[in-house]
């Protein structure tokens, strides 16, 4: 138990994973996963907000949101999006 979260702290620090964050991209980091969060950051920057992305590569928190198709999008804790790359209009909308 207390390797896990040794883990755990060893990722925020190497901001893999923000904890807090408000908008997660979750996948391995693949093509489709970067993609997503450029265009996140599109729509974050078009929207004039000052949120932070988060990409979370590890498997088991991955699955932690129930999601089993990558790249996912995640807002305030809910997967919005699961298996594909939204456009930066579509996010804008999510937001």
């Amino acid at each position: 138990m207390l390797f896990k979260k040794k883990l755990k702290e060893e990722k925020v620090e190497m901001g893999e994973t923000n904890p807090n964050a408000r908008i997660k991209v979750l996948g391995s980091g693949c093509t489709k996963c970067q993609t997503l969060e450029k265009n996140v950051i599109i729509a974050i920057n078009n929207l004039n907000l000052k949120d932070e992305v988060t990409h979370v590569t590890d498997m088991q928190s991955i699955v932690s949101y129930g999601v089993m198709s990558t790249p996912a999008l995640v807002i305030d804790e809910k997967v919005v999006s699961t298996g594909k790359v939204l456009s930066p209009k579509e996010i804008e909308q999510l937001l």
